[in-house]
This record gives C-alpha cells, sequence and structure tokens, in this order.
C-alpha cells in the first residue's frame, strides 16, 4: 500500500534517490545494489525510489549490445528483480528491452517501475543522443510513445537522460523533432522523473540545473533527475542527482563522485540549493574516482608508473596515491645521463610525502647498448630525435616488463597538450593501460597540483617552479619545441573544445604563423593519439571516442 500523507492541499510523496555506481554486465552486483536501497527505502516509508538510466545492466555496455544474451540477461535481471524486491516500495530501474514492434532496431533503452512484484509501467528513451561520447541511435529504437503512470494520487512521466534535452543543442546544430517531457505533460504529468547516465566534464551539472528549472518554470511539475556514478572506462559519472520543484527552484542536489541515498518529500519544505563547485576540487574527485573506478571493474588493485621529477608524472603519482592507497602504488625512477640529480631527489621527496614505493632503475646501460647496436646503420648520423624516443622506449619497455611480471598497471602520465600536438613518444610515454591526466592542460596540470597543495606542500615546491622538460638531451627544455603553455593552450583550447577556425583563432589576436603551426602538428599527431590508452574525460571534448578525426587527410585545420 503506498504510504501517503496530506501537506494542505496536495498528496505528498517519499521519493528515494537511489545514486548507484554499476557496473558494466554484472547484472546480479548491479540488482544487488539496487535490492540493499529498497530494503533501506521501506524502512524509510518510501513510495518510489529512483535509480539510473541502464542501473540494472551498467551504462554504456557500447557492443555488447550486439550480442543477444546480453539483452536477454538485462531481462532476467528484471524478472529476478520483481519477485526479490521488497513489497510496498514502487522502484524506477533503467534496463535494456526488446523491441517488440514488427520494424526498427532490436533494442530499447527503457525504465520500468516495479511495484509489489508486476511491472506496473515501462518508458522507453525517445531522444538518442549520437554526438560526442554517444552512439545510442546504433542500438536503440526510439519510443514512439510518451505515456503516464499514477501513483500516489500523482500522474508521474519519465523522460530517460538526454529526453530532458529536447530544448537545448546537446551538440551544435543538434535539435530534436519531438520533445519527449511536453508530450508526457501534454499526457497530464504532475511530476517527472529523469533517470541517467549522464557522464560528467567541467561545468556539467550546472547544464543540467538549467535545464531541470526550465521545466519547473514552464510547467510547473518538479523534475527528480538521478545520475548514475561511477567511471566506465573512459567516462566518469559524477551523481550530483538533483531535484527542482514547481516553480523550477533547485532544492536537493546529492554528493558528486560517490554513491548517495537519500529521502526526498515533493511537498516538505525545501531549502535552495547551489549549484557552485570549486572547478580543481571536482576535478580531483572526478580523476580519484575514474582511476580506483579503472582498476576494480577490470580486476586490477596495483599501478605504477615512471616519476621523472616533472609535474604531470608528480599529479598522476598524488591521484593515483589517493585512489588506490600508497601501498598500491610504485614509482620508477628511470634516469638517463641526460637527467639532472634535482629531477631524481624531487622523484624520491614525492614518494616520500605519498608513502608510495620509490625505484630506482637507471636506463643508461640498455641505452647505450641499443646506441651501439644502431651505430653501424646510421652510417655516422647525428643525434637528433631519435635518440631521444630511444630513451622514451626504453623507459616503456621496463615498465611494461614489470607490468608483465607483477600483475600492476602502468598509468600513462602524459597531458592533453602533450597529446594534442604529438609532444610524445608512441611506445615510450605513451605506454600505460590508463591515461589519468590525458584530458587536461598543461595550465590545468599546474592548476590542480596547486589546489592539491592547499594548505600543506604534497607536491615539492621544486617540481611546481622548475621549466618544464623532458631532459632527454642537454639542457632540454619543452620551450624549445612548443610555445609558452599558456599560449599554446588558449589555441588548443579554442580549436578542439569551440571548434574555431584557425583565422577565427588569428581573429582573437593570436599569432598566424603560431597557430597554423599549432593546428598542423595537432593534425600530424592524430595517428599517435589512436595509439593511446584510455583517456579519463573531464572537458566537453576528450580525446578518443568522442573526437573522432580521420588520420590520412589533407586538410589539418578548417
Amino acid at each position: 500500500m503506498v504510504n501517503r500523507y496530506e501537506i494542505g492541499y496536495r498528496w505528498a510523496m517519499r521519493i528515494g534517490i537511489g545514486q548507484i555506481n554499476t557496473t558494466i554486465g554484472d547484472f546480479s552486483g548491479n540488482r544487488r545494489r539496487i535490492l540493499d536501497l529498497c530494503g533501506r527505502a521501506v524502512a524509510d516509508r518510501v513510495d518510489l525510489v529512483v535509480f539510473p538510466e541502464m542501473s540494472l545492466c551498467g551504462y554504456p555496455p557500447n557492443d555488447l549490445l550486439d550480442h543477444d544474451a546480453f539483452a536477454r540477461e538485462s531481462l532476467k535481471s528484471l524478472r529476478r528483480l520483481q519477485r526479490e524486491a521488497p513489497r510496498g516500495v514502487a522502484i524506477a530501474v533503467g534496463y535494456v528491452d526488446r523491441n517488440r514492434s514488427a520494424s526498427g532496431k532490436p533494442l530499447l533503452n527503457s525504465v520500468a517501475v516495479v511495484r509489489d512484484g508486476a511491472i506496473i509501467h515501462s518508458q522507453s528513451k525517445t531522444l538518442l543522443p549520437t554526438y560526442d561520447v554517444f552512439d545510442e541511435a546504433r542500438y536503440f529504437e526510439p519510443a514512439s510513445t510518451r505515456t503516464v503512470f499514477e501513483l500516489g494520487g500523482r500522474r508521474i512521466g519519465i523522460a530517460v537522460c538526454e529526453d530532458i534535452w529536447w530544448e537545448t543543442e546537446s551538440a551544435p546544430g543538434t535539435r530534436y523533432p519531438l520533445d519527449p517531457v511536453g508530450d508526457l505533460l501534454d499526457a497530464g504529468a504532475e511530476l517527472i522523473l529523469a533517470p541517467s547516465a549522464s557522464p560528467y566534464f567541467e561545468g556539467k551539472v550546472a547544464i543540467r540545473a538549467r535545464l531541470l528549472s526550465r521545466i519547473g518554470r514552464s510547467s510547473g511539475a518538479p523534475v527528480v533527475y538521478v545520475n548514475m556514478v561511477g567511471g566506465n572506462d573512459s567516462l566518469i559519472f559524477d551523481g550530483q542527482s538533483l531535484v527542482t520543484d514547481a516553480e523550477g527552484n533547485l532544492v536537493y542536489r546529492a554528493a558528486g563522485f560517490e554513491e548517495a541515498y537519500d529521502v526526498f518529500d515533493t511537498e516538505a519544505p525545501a531549502p535552495l540549493v547551489s549549484i557552485e563547485v570549486d572547478r580543481y576540487e571536482e576535478i580531483r574527485k572526478a580523476l580519484v574516482l575514474g582511476t580506483r573506478d579503472y582498476l576494480a571493474k577490470t580486476g586490477f588493485s596495483s599501478v605504477h608508473l615512471g616519476l621523472s621529477g616533472g609535474i604531470d608524472s608528480a599529479l598522476v603519482a598524488t591521484l593515483a596515491a589517493e585512489a588506490l592507497g600508497s601501498d598500491n602504488v610504485t614509482a620508477f625512477g628511470l634516469p638517463s645521463r641526460y637527467s639532472s640529480e634535482g629531477s631524481v631527489a624531487d622523484a624520491k621527496r614525492l614518494c616520500e610525502s605519498l608513502g608510495i614505493r620509490f625505484r630506482l632503475m637507471p636506463i643508461e646501460t640498455p641505452f647505450a647498448a641499443v646506441l651501439e647496436t644502431l651505430a653501424p646503420h646510421f652510417d655516422g648520423a647525428e643525434p637528433d630525435i631519435t635518440e631521444e624516443n630511444l630513451q622514451a622506449r626504453i623507459r616503456g619497455m621496463l615498465l611494461m616488463a614489470y607490468s608483465n611480471k607483477t600483475g600492476s598497471l602502468v598509468l600513462a602520465t602524459g597531458n592533453k597538450s602533450e597529446l594534442a600536438v604529438g609532444y610524445c613518444t608512441l611506445y615510450g610515454d605513451m605506454c600505460g593501460s590508463l591515461a589519468v591526466i590525458g584530458d587536461l592542460f598543461k595550465t590545468d596540470v599546474y592548476g590542480l597540483c596547486r589546489h592539491i597543495n592547499g594548505d600543506r606542500e604534497i607536491i615539492p615546491e621544486s617540481i611546481l617552479t622548475k621549466p618544464p622538460s623532458a631532459e632527454l638531451r642537454p639542457d632540454q627544455k619543452d620551450a624549445d619545441s612548443l610555445p609558452p603553455y599558456e599560449v599554446l593552450d588558449e589555441v588548443l583550447e579554442r580549436y578542439l573544445l569551440a571548434n574555431r577556425t584557425g583565422a577565427e583563432i588569428e581573429a582573437e589576436g593570436f599569432d598566424a604563423t603560431l597557430v597554423r603551426r599549432v593546428l598542423t602538428l595537432v593534425g600530424r599527431a592524430e595517428y599517435k593519439r589512436r595509439q593511446a590508452p584510455p583517456v579519463l574525460k573531464v572537458s566537453p571534448r576528450a580525446f578518443g571516442t568522442g573526437r573522432r578525426m580521420p588520420i590520412a587527410r589533407r586538410i589539418y585545420e578548417a
């Protein structure tokens, strides 16, 4: 029996927010998470508990959806949930359904409402995103109808994730032909549920809040938005579930980057909630969560990396220690004949600060041996980038050997600025199973390190203040090969994130020669990025599936 109580003239409803961390394909584990919260919801006299999009199977399953067994297991898990769920509470849960019509894609992205062992309502997703990291139209048929159901005296509609984005261009030039929320409101919906699996990028929570607020202001309908949390490959789901009231005011915001369960009373007085965030603190939490879940969900527990004494590897080591615990992180100092004593000392100091293991493995002996082997074939040619890359590749080989022997995963330490212009070595510093800071421009690497240091020095100040250098030749500095990072990152941000053309960037006051050189470097490095490890996404457009550019092309900027 639905638990209701009257406040004034309206029936109030107690709604549970089930912000859970799911694993793709772990049907039994995901179902256990759901059932555990449902038990708490019954104890809390909750009427309806809402879980994220595809919470039974995990998101995004991608081409696992091409296997018939995946849909079969999804439906089997839903039937088990019907039998095992406690009575007295309704449960809105996301799953993969079959398309039983005679045409269209074979699957549906659906949400079922289960109550007392029966499915009392089901709604499939209408708007299937095909931009950035999304490719849902590849697998799913859009919903042909949008209907409401009644619970506790309220008519409720379900808009699955993208279905609330109709009025906003989620990608430039993208407008949807249907308004799912409008259809639900036309059908008499008094409350909108929005189960979601919305990946994080900087500023995303403010965008979501504006969308929900717009619905309330224009319709008088509250919105309960429940988002997934956790890392799945390169995607990080931040949670931060939201509720807006009938006037569009934000009255609830769940914790970010962690699982959350809360109970929200639809008619109880609720204070307004802020969406202000600390930019670098949010990025830190995202990268820590993404790293932790990547290891946990792939079955690994320890990582190692090359620690050069530079700022990039220092940041990766710091994030890894927080994500996995210092006992599960090993740093290798891999000095060459060009490495400074200060760099080795800085690496040791950082490891002492973090409490992680530091092992020294000089590369001079293998480097000299490779040079001797190659000398007859180089015909006395002068040293150049070849010898620089050899050092990086020897380091990569040694780190991968340790991975093979111990089962520890290598973390790549390159940043987005380097990946963009190809200032990195294939099979060298690009070795690894995860690029933790591959979506952070170099200037943001500095900003995040300063934030982490905060009230006490964790990353040695000497690492933050010395000029960046790969230390692969005498007195080498990054500035010898690249524009100052402050300028480079401004150009890259406009080109990669805002889709500005070279001419448009130049018109903003940037040197034309510099702009065209940078854009050319970006284009020529595409083949390297195709071979890079997964990059944890924290920006609106990260390298990987969210940016698909041809390698063989004539144009390097547009």
